[in-house]
Order: structure tokens, then sequence, then C-alpha cells
């Protein structure tokens, strides 16, 4: 008989361990919709969210709405998502149809509180993308179908696929919501989405403040629409989920979680005494204590800040510089002077120094335009501009100088030596002008994937891509110096692979991973290192750029770079 009841104790615990999360838990959902706006922008349009038990500060999205709105902003309407039910558990697929990645799928599985992805890096890619983890975003052909800017070559890589993605909600205390009622409702958060869907495939965060959602990449001080809302503290609730969302947010997406010797930001914020202030009604301190995490803890160049919370308000708050930003900074003042010595009036966008041309910019900046259809537009030499907003109209002109007719150009100098990085898309342009071919790395720290993409560049604008757009020819140099990051480092580190240029100055200031806008689940807006890391390719392995570009020519002082007479001397001393 005990042995029966022992039986029959140990049946009743399991059976009750393996009860549906759902049958046990019942809430009260309300709904809303609320008008969208675009950076600020009345789109005209709402959207429905919804609440639970009466608590308006945390919303959900129903998996329906979800299916509509990756369609538009991941696909594109070229790219359908649609779902498939049993019981609590649904499966969205990726309709790609004549493309490989077709019938992709995504579990969300409610019970369980988890999603799985067979391959996320596909799920999330958009239907322009050459490779799954393709860094450009601007579009190859224009209405005629000619090539347009970039054009991406199908070589053979070692690219790899990702590992398969579990996503564990539960083990952060995150539910996800089925009600069995008529149809069903399935309900998400609304920022666990922003957090491994909207932000990290489209830079696209949807900020909701009780009266609005704006769906845009970052808040920042002064915008009205958002800090219209009243202030206030979080709802015990939104203080439950919000921490354990960001503690998940940053395990898997932060690139550098593994460099920065972090087994798990729960564990980091708990040894640093930021816990408690995440977890505390003040919204202020919850939001100090991210500005902190990112000044002091994180302080990789990438991870910045830009606004706080809805319910903070526009506070004037502003957190200490970590050690290496600090380090940064001073580096990017002592070269910039040593700069201003020699062109107190503003160093050229292009010069020429005898047969040597020097093309310096310190972003790579590409400009706020409808469509690249103007870079073709332009007709005179006097429009392309050498302003600080225009990379790619800068290296159309460096081109049309140094290919012209009876041109003395012989050697070509990138000067990056006060670069602090930029767009990706006129990286790769400058990049494969340069080598006449680009190929960029990248790994991805939360699946495991690997990839390579190769890419040309139409610097003469006629819509070809051949060895008319290069300057890979002449004698190439790049300039270097610790100011160098992010796109400012990758650039030197691709042309120091290549083994074709000459690096000169002193080791680059490293920047590997890709950024990735980013925001709280109460609304703090701000930027981290994303999971992609710009790596190259050696002997079959990827190797992440972070350590910087080291020099081939070693030149020890600022002010020597800026020489360029001695400098043009020296190069020809070469040859």
């Amino acid at each position: 008989m005990k042995k029966m009841l022992s039986i029959l104790l140990a049946l009743t615990m399991l059976l009750s361990l393996c009860a549906p999360a759902f049958a046990e838990e019942s809430h009260t959902i309300t709904s809303e919709a609320f008008p969208i706006y675009t950076t600020g922008a009345d789109t005209g349009e709402t959207f429905k969210l919804y609440f639970l038990d009466g608590v308006t500060d945390l919303p959900y999205m129903e998996i329906s709405d979800l299916c509509d709105l990756m369609t538009g902003l991941i696909g594109q309407e070229i790219v359908t998502f649609t779902k498939e039910i049993h019981g609590p558990v649904v499966t969205v697929t990726r309709n790609h149809e004549g493309s490989s990645d077709d019938g992709c799928s995504a579990t969300f599985d409610f019970d369980k509180s988890e999603i799985r992805f067979v391959d996320y890096n596909v799920f999330t890619m958009k239907p322009n993308a050459a490779t799954i983890l393709d860094v450009t975003s601007l579009p190859v052909f224009n209405d005629e179908g000619e090539g347009m800017l970039i054009q991406k070559v199908d070589k053979g890589t070692f690219d790899r696929y990702g590992d398969e993605l579990v996503l564990p909600f539960s083990d952060y205390g995150i539910e996800l919501i089925y009600q069995p009622i008529e149809d069903g409702l399935y309900l998400l958060p609304l920022q666990t989405l922003n957090d491994f869907i909207f932000a990290p495939s489209t830079n696209q965060i949807f900020f909701y403040n009780g009266q609005s959602i704006n769906v845009t990449t970052e808040i920042n001080s002064g915008d009205e629409l958002y800090y219209a809302a009243p202030t206030g503290e979080r709802s015990p609730a939104l203080t439950k989920y919000g921490y354990g969302e960001l503690c998940m947010m940053l395990d898997y997406v932060y690139g550098l979680k593994e460099i920065h010797d972090i087994d798990s930001f729960g564990q980091l914020f708990h040894e640093v005494g930021f816990d408690q202030l995440l977890k505390g009604a003040e919204v202020a301190q919850a939001d100090a204590a991210i500005y902190r995490l990112i000044a002091d803890y994180l302080d990789d160049g990438h991870s910045s800040w830009h606004g706080f919370s809805y319910l903070t308000g526009d506070l004037d708050y502003t957190a200490p510089k970590g050690p290496s930003e600090t380090k940064w900074s001073e580096q990017r003042e002592l070269y910039a002077s040593a700069r201003e010595k020699f062109y107190p009036d503003g160093v050229p966008g292009y010069e020429e120094v005898g047969n040597t041309a020097y093309v310096t910019f310190d972003r790579f900046a590409f400009p706020g335009i409808e469509s690249v259809d103007y870079f073709y537009n332009l007709e005179d030499m006097e429009d392309f501009s050498d302003a600080p907003d225009d990379t790619i109209s800068l290296i159309m002109k460096a081109h049309a100088m140094i290919t012209r007719e009876n041109s003395p150009i012989e050697n070509v100098v990138l000067d990056l030596s006060v670069n602090q990085g930029g767009a990706a898309d006129t990286a790769v342009f400058v990049l494969a002008w340069f080598l006449g071919e680009a190929n960029i790395g990248i790994k991805d720290t939360m699946t495991g994937a690997i990839c390579s993409t190769t890419y040309r560049c139409d610097a003469n604008r006629d819509h070809e891509f051949d060895e008319r757009d290069t300057v890979a020819d002449k004698n190439l140099f790049v300039l270097t110096s610790p100011v160098g990051f992010s796109c400012g480092n990758l650039v030197p580190c691709a042309l120091k692979e290549s083994g074709r240029v000459t690096v000169m100055g002193r080791t680059s200031g490293g920047g590997s991973c890709v950024v990735q806008k980013m925001s709280s689940a109460w609304g703090t807006s701000f930027q981290i290192s994303g999971s992609h890391r710009i790596s190259f390719i050696k002997n079959g392995s990827y190797y992440d750029v972070d350590r910087g570009a080291d020099p081939d020519i070693v030149i020890t002082s600022p002010e020597k770079f800026y020489d360029r007479a001695a400098l043009t001397d020296y190069i020809n001393s070469l040859y």
C-alpha cells in the first residue's frame, strides 16, 4: 500500500508539472488602438495593442498582427509571413517564393513561453540581401533595371548557417499569453518583439508612451511628441517584465559579452548593485543604471546613450565617460589639433600633391536623400561635394580626377586618421573602389552563423561594375591612427588583409560589432554592440577586427601625418 501511494503521489506531481500553463491562469484582456508616428510624423494610421488585468504600461501584440507587420517591415511586400495554429503552439513561416529561404519557420510555444527559430538569420533577413549577413541596405537596381552604386557578387565563400536558436522567456520570468477563446488570442510582449524581431532586422523600434506609438530608430532629447506623455512610476508588472527582458536581450544580442567576461547580465547587475535600481519603481534610477552600464561596464565605443524613458521625462543627466571613451576622445583631439596646424581652414576632401592624391573624410557618411538616383543626376564637377555628409560623392569626384586623361596620379592615399566610422554601405563602396572587389565577413555571436559577402561599386556612374570603377592599378596607401573606429577601423583592416595596400600611421582603434539600436520595455533609448561581429577570413577561419589594423609603416608623430609634401616624398622613395 505504501509503495502504491508513493507511485500515485509521483504520478500526481508529474501530471501537475506537465499541465499547460494557459490552463492554470486567466487574464482579463483589453485592447486599444493607438496612432502611429514615424520619426515624429503622423502616418494617419492606428495600431491595436493589448493589455492584461488593467495594466496599461505593458503592451502586447497579437501574433496575426505580427505577421502583417513583418510582411510590411521585413518582407517589403516581397516576402510574406503566415501562421499555422496547433493549440498553444503557433508556427510562423517566412514565404519567399522562388528563393532558397522559402519556408523558414519559427515556433511560438505559448505553453513553454519560448520561441524556437529553425534559422533566425534567414527568418529575419531582408529580401534584397545577398547573403544571410549582408551589411548593406541600399537598393541595387533602379526602375529601369540598371545597376546602382553597389553590386553584390555571387562568389564561393566559407559561409555557414547558424544553429537552431531557442529563446527561453520562462527562464527570465516572461510569459507568452494564450487565451483559448473563440479563435484564440496569442499575445507577445511588444518589447520582446522589438528586441528580437523589429530592431535586429529593420532597426525600427516601436516606442510606446501610453498615448501613441512612435516607430523610429531612437529617441533623443527634445522629442516633444514622445515626452508629451505624463511622467510617473512603472507598474509592478512592467518593472518585473522589463528587468527580465533587459537581461535576456543583453544576454543574447550584446556581441561582446564573452570578450567582456560577462556570464550573464543578471549576475553583472547584481555584482555592481544595479539590480535593485532596475527593479525599483523609480524610473529615473532605472534609466541612470542603464546609462551607467553603457558608460562604465560596456565602454566599447559602439554602445551609447540616446534618451530617457517618457516616464522619466527629458532628464538633465549625463553619466561620466568610461576609460576607453575618455582615451579615444583624447586621441581624437590630439590628431585633429595636429591636422589643424597644417590645414587651419579645414582639410580638403580631395587634394593632389605632386603625383599623389589624398582623399580625406572623417565619417563614412551617406546623405539624407530619397533615392540613389541623386548620384547619377550630378553633372558638373562642382556638384560633387567635399561636404562631410556625402562620402560617396567625394569618392566619385576623386575617381574622376585620378582617372582623367593625362592624370599625373600614381599614388592614392586614403586618409582615415580622424575617421570615426559611419554607414556600412558607404564603407563597402569605398573598399570596392580601392580594391575592385570588397569582401566583408560577419560572424553572428547569437546563432554562430558565419558569412562573407563580396561587392563591387559603380564609381564612374555608367551602371556597369568593372575595372573602370577602381583605382586598384595605382600604388595604394591608407593612413590610420588610434582614432579610426568602427567603419574607420573595418576599412583599414580589410585593406591590410588584401595584401595590396600599405597601411601607414598607428594601429587603428578597433570596433568590431555592428551597431544595434535598442530600448527598454519602459521606453529608454540606447544602442549597443550587436551580435554581428565584423571579421576577416584567413586560412578558412574568421577573425574579428576589434584589435585594429597594425601599420606596415609606423608614423610616430601626429604632425607628420599631415605634412603631405614630406609624406609624398617618402612614398615616392619606396618605388
